[in-house]
């Protein structure tokens, strides 16, 4: 073999990517403001779940990652291939794609308006309608039709989300004994409904439809299944740090200090007392890059997902694909400039995911033990008691999240 062979193989093993999309889509305002909330108004206390969040997330991913490789196919193609019967099959694709939809269309109106949010928070004097400026952005990277495009646009947002999040988590000095506390379950009064966003924000549907899409676009042969496995522990464990960092920075600064906190934005003001002007800097652009990152996959997921189920091209350039995503982005649009806060667009998507995220996971696990689809590669006996748990507990906090939100 070749010194260049050699250095291209190399790469290859720390070869990073369709992991990062999924890493950038859960980091998005919502998660940015849940784990504010949490770290504000319960301190470390709830560290456990966001813990439970990360690790079934790179569980589902890893199936979703998996699917992808060995079948050449995204999610939304091998469920529009193993339903055969007429009913079964146009009730799947009915409730998968009003809940892409709906779901999508809200997270990505609570992406804009978040991004937005930052920007104002960097630009106080600047008078512009920032939401229009965010959509032509995502509109400029989507419209290419690149995967490469896509992946380095969302490697660098990832990284820079990181470089912001994480400054502030060491200068705000956390108290390490009582972070490792917060590992341990426990649930204060008045505190299920922040556990059912923490993990809402984290296992996040459309993700499997992206992840799965994006993985046959970069990797092609079983041989790479470990470096798909590599990518996706390194990526979303990096998008866990994140979280981890902002619960953390608003347990130290503001839990027990009788502050009201209602988003982050509201923290980078609230931290300038603590850390200088440079607070609402570090917060203000980690919020931004959450909100414009999101703001790119959430439509290029419902594109991948609602093509793959019509048996359309899944081709970036392909105009059925682009119309998809064009329609959530102008959607996304709209309801950010629609006077909604942020929060209460949300608040719409966290009921959709509490609906879809059982459903989609079951699905996944049915087709990840098909041995016609995937043989030796189907999944363990491990996998699937993992995959039944983390079902039943979506099951339960999907019933929760429901009767929180209607009551």
């Amino acid at each position: 073999m070749t010194a260049v062979q050699n250095s291209a193989v190399k790469r290859s093993r720390w070869s990073i990517g369709p992991a990062s999309l999924v890493a950038a889509a859960f980091i998005g305002p919502g998660t940015v403001t849940t784990c504010t909330l949490a770290g504000a108004n319960f301190g470390y206390a709830l560290l456990w779940a966001l813990l439970f969040s990360v690790l079934a997330c790179m569980l589902l991913q890893e199936m979703s990652a998996r699917l992808g490789l060995m079948t050449q196919q995204g999610l939304g193609e091998v469920l529009k291939s193993q339903f055969n019967q007429p009913l079964i099959k146009s009730t799947v694709f009915t409730l998968v794609t009003v809940a892409i939809f709906i779901g999508n269309g809200a997270y990505e109106g609570g992406n804009i308006a978040g991004a937005a949010l930052g920007i104002e928070a960097i630009l106080p004097a600047v008078n512009f309608p920032w939401p229009l400026l965010i959509v032509a952005v995502a509109f400029v990277i989507l419209i290419q039709g690149n995967y490469r495009v896509f992946e380095r646009a969302l490697i660098f947002l990832v990284l820079l989300m990181s470089v912001a999040f994480v400054t502030t988590f060491i200068l705000t000095k956390p108290d390490w004994s009582a972070l490792f506390q917060g590992m341990k379950p426990q649930v204060p009064e008045g505190a299920w409904l922040t556990i059912v966003a923490l993990v809402g924000t984290t296992v996040v549907p459309y993700n499997l439809f992206l992840h799965a899409s994006a993985v046959k676009s970069k990797w092609h042969s079983t041989d790479d299944l470990s470096l798909v496995r590599k990518d996706t522990v390194i990526s979303i464990g990096i998008g866990g740090l994140i979280s981890l960092a902002i619960v953390a920075t608003a347990a130290t600064a503001f839990f027990g200090q009788q502050v009201n906190i209602q988003s982050a934005a509201d923290m980078s003001i609230q931290l300038q007392p603590l850390l200088g002007s440079w607070a609402s800097v570090f917060i203000a652009v980690g919020l931004f890059a959450a909100g414009i990152s999101s703001a790119i996959t959430a439509p290029l997921a419902a594109a991948y997902a609602l093509s793959g189920m019509m048996g359309w091209p899944t081709d970036g350039n392909n105009i059925k694909f682009k119309l998809i995503w064009m329609v959530i982005l102008l959607s996304g649009l709209l309801l950010s400039l629609s006077g909604y806060k942020p929060i209460t667009i949300i608040w719409f998507a966290q009921i959709a995911n509490g609906l879809l995220l059982p459903l989609l996971a079951g699905f996944l696990l049915y087709v990840m033990n098909k041995s016609d689809l995937l043989g030796r590669y189907k999944n363990s006996w491990l996998h699937n008691l993992l995959g039944v748990l983390v079902i039943l507990v979506a099951l339960l906090l999907g019933g929760k999240s429901l009767y929180f939100a209607f009551s």
